[in-house]
């Protein structure tokens, strides 16, 4: 990950840090997700795709309508090797859903992944498996 220093105007890093900390986030989550959601309207329209926010309080995308992640959706294919179809009949999913959830995977790659480490990670740390 690439370390960049970022000049806010006072009050809109004042507003960032409020919103922020009623998510229950850090204001380098909150910016990073911010971001994240402006390059993902501008590269591709993700008509599927929505945010929410998380068990832990972290923003975390979402296939529209459903509450399924797309961190999840991204596991079943490339951790278990579920194709789309299947991913789809598991998670009463439609395949344009699953297609969907994938793209946006592959533009947001760094921070899912980022995301499914930190998750991973606490799961050990807990000694759940």
């Amino acid at each position: 990950m690439t370390i960049y220093a970022l000049n806010l105007p006072d009050q809109l890093k004042h507003e960032i840090e409020q919103l922020a900390q009623s998510q229950g986030i850090s204001l380098d989550q909150f910016i990073l997700w911010a971001v994240t959601e402006k390059v993902s309207t501008l590269k591709a329209s993700f008509l599927q795709i929505a945010y929410r926010q998380g068990a832990k309080g972290q923003i975390v995308p979402v296939i529209k309508g459903t509450g399924i992640r797309v961190q999840t959706v991204a596991i079943a294919f490339q951790k278990w090797g579920m194709n789309p179809s299947q991913i789809a009949n598991e998670y009463e999913l439609t395949e344009v859903q699953v297609k969907e959830a994938l793209s946006f995977y592959a533009v947001n790659k760094v921070q899912i992944d980022t995301a499914i480490a930190f998750e991973q990670s606490l799961e050990l740390a807990n000694g759940e498996t």
